[in-house]
């Protein structure tokens, strides 16, 4: 069924449900808030999880942060995490890491904290400047996008070859 519906279809379900979204806009602004903080973190994979349990531990929109999580998809987190990694490289003042030359596992295993360390200062720092500004943005676009009627798509008539009972 999915494959049968298109990305415009979906983005404007996406929009329909955002439009639809119940609570106050400083609740879903800080739900998105949320969600924006958590999807820049390196925390790929687990994010949803993170922010629906974060969301409902500080009584936050949910749904809100678990599309304020979606910053972060397969599309666009290498090049966040490659940003977040850089920031973090500047901020703590190292040096870039370079991969190994020999494919061992001591080799690749020592590189962990060498790039998890500032990927996560990176991560944080953008999380909390990129939140913030999530926050504002949206909660001045809740009631003008609340105010949105957003129009059926046709509808399609089915046809049934069903003879006339007599």
């Amino acid at each position: 069924m999915w494959r049968r519906v298109g990305f415009i279809r979906q983005a404007k379900l996406m929009l329909v449900r955002f439009v639809r979204m119940r609570g106050l806009p400083e609740e879903i602004a800080k739900g998105m808030a949320l969600g924006i903080f958590v999807g820049m973190t390196p925390t790929f994979g687990f994010q949803m999880a993170i922010a629906i349990f974060f969301a409902y531990l500080l009584r936050k929109n949910r749904l809100a942060a678990v599309i304020g999580v979606w910053v972060t998809n397969p599309v666009t987190a290498p090049v966040i995490y490659t940003i977040e990694y850089e920031i973090g490289r500047i901020l703590l003042d190292v040096e870039r890491v370079s991969l190994p030359t020999d494919f061992t596992w001591e080799a690749y295993a020592g590189l962990g904290w060498d790039i998890m360390y500032p990927l996560w200062v990176g991560g944080l720092l953008t999380g909390v400047v990129l939140g913030a500004l999530a926050y504002f943005i949206t909660l001045k676009l809740v009631p003008l996008v609340k105010k949105w009627r957003v129009p059926r798509w046709p509808r399609r008539h089915w046809h049934r070859n069903s003879k006339n009972k007599e």
